[in-house]
């Protein structure tokens, strides 16, 4: 029974995000608490407190209470919308209580799906609202008291109803849909094959894949986690049987699908959050990070590939390549073309986003129902793969839903006390007001603050609390916000809280610690690549064609640099030497000085170069040996 309503439940909050997407959206306010109302209600059916434990019948008893003030208190909101909106309502007792138990039926969901960090630090952002009059110093401030905390949280569109559940009851959800709908549709196994045919049968063919396929899977799917798990299932096994250590499997995955959340077109859903809260156009955000994306997978294929061919790793045998003659069908290759046609289609056309996401859709279903019944198969099998699709749009969309939720419950209380402002004030004068310091400051908090907490969150709360530092020191708001969306990002894959490598290092059953090390080799580049955002706005499509051009040609030699760093290769015979001069390299490359990066650019040209005469040399000398023999 459970089952089954939990099914309805999902398909009900996809076919609402699908409707809202064609036929436009309810008003604010009613569009928001409608969806928290499903978002919370499915939660706690797929979460259910206390099942197959002898006290499954008090976890009913409980979710019933949660799911009933939850309905009380969305239901509240769209009756009294105009009255909301028209006037500064004063919250009275029964909006007291609807506030507590919508907040708290919000975190019981989120600390089902991910665990108790999140909800712990929302908790803290409500008792610091209440409480910080106690507290001395820049950080405390006058105090709030109840009912001013309810009328912001409940009874007004800057609390549990503001700007970040309004980008997931719409954008987001859209193209969470998208997603799913593209991956019921065939595309998620045609990615895979893809990735298998194209870079299966060079060196590090196997590691290719993965950072292949995990990319195209994380472009579209915005997590990590989902992605470690989907992927990681297919390709960690496949590299242990081509011989790869368990600790590199692992710690490939893990790289390549977090490098998913920092790549055009969703980036986790944070490309449609930032947008949001910087006041720039989705188009834009997407474009600043295409070519830092490139730089990460850059850096993962070049550091996989030179590890390959070090170590002597095998490629994929061929009687494991699909066939392009399977891939490369009307039926598998076009609902793929359409879906992306369509998406770009409502984009140039200045639709909205969810619109835009919306014409995907359906321009993906018509050759997909049109193909699949032409070939023979079932209406009824159809049907049910697009019901599919939109159950798993649903049940997808409660993590990020509560996630969301959560998150602007801490940010309505971030903002009411001046949290952010407080804290760049004491950074700024622990740093004596240096972006350098400062950079590095904030990278090491937000590293620490993401640490196992989903990235949409994590962007929202460093975002909140840590960006405002940098952009009172003078970096320009879309070179703040990328910054430590970074490394919010990057926290997946650092110890010791990195959830990534948790789930890798299961499927690869080895010690999470040993492919964390790895990860982090793999990663390298991610550390050091914010800074250059700063260094250099080119990086960020800001700044000119110049600007733009100085950063892609700095940017491809620190990463090769720190590619061969990382993997050891030897272009000196003591290895020691060979570091340094790759470090130097990496260094001068990062550094805004034209000098440094045509120093840095002949540096490493005259590397390959050395070595490719090395290798020339061996080879000649072995055939002169072996001709010898002979």
């Amino acid at each position: 029974m459970r089952d089954t309503l939990t099914k309805v439940v999902a398909v009900l909050l996809g076919g609402f995000i699908l409707y809202t997407a064609a036929f436009g959206t309810f008003e604010g306010l009613i569009q928001r608490a409608i969806f928290v109302a499903i978002v919370v209600g499915l939660g706690l059916l797929m979460f259910p407190l206390g099942r197959g434990t002898r006290w499954s019948g008090a976890g009913i008893a409980v979710d019933i209470v949660l799911a009933a003030v939850t309905f009380a208190g969305c239901g509240y909101v769209i009756v009294e919308y105009e009255t909301i909106m028209g006037s500064l309502p004063t919250a009275g007792t029964l909006d007291i209580a609807l506030t507590a138990g919508l907040v708290l039926a919000i975190l019981e969901v989120s600390r089902r799906a991910i665990g108790g960090v999140f909800p712990t630090i929302v908790l803290l952002g409500i008792a610091y609202a209440l409480l910080g009059h106690l507290l001395p110093g820049k950080l405390g401030h006058r105090g709030f008291d109840m009912e001013f905390v309810t009328e912001t949280l409940l009874l007004g569109d800057l609390g549990i109803w503001g700007l970040l559940v309004g980008v997931a009851a719409t954008t987001i959800g859209a193209f969470i849909l998208f997603g799913s709908a593209l991956l019921f549709t065939g595309g998620g196994q045609t990615f895979m094959d893809l990735a298998v045919r194209v870079s299966g049968r060079s060196p590090g063919g196997a590691a290719k894949v993965a950072t292949v396929a995990s990319g195209l899977f994380g472009m579209i799917s915005g997590s990590a986690v989902a992605n470690v798990a989907t992927t990681g299932n297919f390709t960690i096994p496949l590299m242990k049987r081509l011989g790869y250590p368990a600790p590199l499997a692992g710690g490939i995955e893990a790289v390549a699908s977090t490098g998913g959340q920092i790549a055009p077109p969703v980036m986790g859903a944070a490309a449609f959050v930032m947008a949001e809260i910087i006041g720039r156009s989705y188009f834009d955000i997407a474009m600043a990070a295409a070519l830092p994306a490139f730089l990460f997978y850059l850096g993962a294929f070049a550091t996989v590939h030179l590890i390959a061919r070090e170590r002597g790793l095998r490629v994929v045998p061929e009687s494991e390549m699909p066939p392009w003659s399977d891939i490369l069908t009307a039926r598998r290759i076009a609902p793929i073309l359409a879906a992306f046609g369509g998406l770009f289609y409502g984009i140039l056309t200045g639709r909205s986003v969810q619109t835009a996401a919306f014409f995907g859709v359906m321009a993906m279903l018509v050759p997909y129902v049109g193909l699949n019944i032409r070939s023979g198969s079932d209406l009824r099998t159809v049907l049910t793969t697009l019901v599919g699709a939109l159950e798993d749009a649903g049940k997808a969309l409660v993590m990020i839903g509560v996630l969301l939720a959560g998150a602007q419950i801490l940010v309505a209380m971030v903002n009411l006390t001046g949290l952010g402002v407080a804290l760049s004030s004491v950074i700024i004068g622990i740093t004596q007001n240096s972006i350098f310091a400062i950079a590095v400051v904030t990278a090491v908090v937000c590293l620490v603050l993401g640490m196992g907490i989903p990235t949409t969150a994590a962007y929202v709360l460093v975002a909140a609390v840590l960006a405002p530092a940098l952009t009172k020191a003078g970096v320009p708001p879309l070179v703040a916000h990328m910054f430590v969306f970074y490394y919010a990002t990057i926290s997946t894959i650092t110890p010791p809280v990195c959830i990534a490598v948790f789930v890798a290092a299961g499927i690869a059953q080895t010690g999470w610690v040993a492919v964390a090390r790895e990860a982090c080799k793999l990663g390298a580049v991610t550390y050091v690549i914010p800074f250059m955002f700063i260094a250099y706005p080119g990086m960020l499509a800001e700044g000119g064609a110049i600007g733009f051009l100085e950063a892609c040609v700095s940017g491809t030699v620190f990463t090769l640099a720190f590619a061969n760093l990382f993997a050891g290769v030897r272009y000196f015979h003591s290895r020691l030497l060979t570091g340094a001069v790759l470090l130097a390299i990496a260094l001068l490359a990062a550094l805004p000085t034209w000098y440094g990066l045509v120093v840095s650019t002949a540096g490493l040209i005259a590397l390959y170069t050395l070595r490719r005469h090395r290798i020339g040399a061996a080879l000649t000398e072995t055939l002169v040996t072996s001709e010898a023999r002979a």
